[in-house]
C-alpha cells in the first residue's frame, strides 16, 4: 500500500488515489478466495479448513509484530508464489502463483506473467493493510 501511495502522489495525474482503494479490494477479494479458507476472513488463522490441518494456521495478522514492526513483503510474497516452503496438513502450502499462472493463460505469454505478480503483490499488499 505503501508503494501505490507513493506512486499516485508521484504521478497524481496519472494515478487516483480511488485506484490505490481499488488496489487494496483487488487484495482483498483476492485474498478471500486463495487464503481464507485457511487463514480466515479476519487473518487470524481460524478458517473452516484450519481444523482439518496436521499444523497450526499462523494469524497473517501479526507478521509485523513478528518482525519487529516491519511488515516481511518479500517474504510474504515468496510464501504465495511457493519460493518459500510452508508445511500445511503435511504438504507444501498450495502454491498460488501457479494457480494464477494457469488462470492468467489468457493474457498471453508475458501478460499472463505480469497478472500473476500483480495478483500476488495485491495479496501482500493487502495483508499488510490488515496488520495489528
Amino acid at each position: 500500500m505503501k508503494v501505490l501511495g507513493l506512486f499516485a502522489a508521484v504521478f497524481g495525474g496519472f494515478v487516483s488515489t480511488s485506484n490505490v482503494a481499488n488496489a487494496d479490494d483487488a487484495g482483498q477479494a483476492a485474498y478471500i478466495n486463495a487464503c481464507a479458507t485457511c487463514h480466515g476472513v479476519d487473518g487470524r488463522g481460524g478458517g473452516p479448513i484450519a481444523e482439518l490441518l496436521t499444523v497450526e494456521v499462523p494469524a497473517l495478522t501479526r507478521l509485523s509484530a513478528e518482525n519487529e514492526g516491519v511488515f516481511p513483503m518479500l517474504k510474504v510474497i515468496h510464501a504465495i508464489d511457493g519460493r518459500q516452503s510452508i508445511r500445511g496438513h503435511g504438504n507444501p502450502m498450495p502454491v498460488w502463483g501457479q494457480q494464477f499462472e494457469v488462470e492468467a493463460e489468457d493474457y498471453g505469454p508475458y501478460g499472463g506473467e505480469a497478472v500473476v505478480r500483480g495478483r500476488i503483490l495485491s495479496i501482500a499488499y493487502y495483508l499488510e493493510s490488515i496488520q495489528e
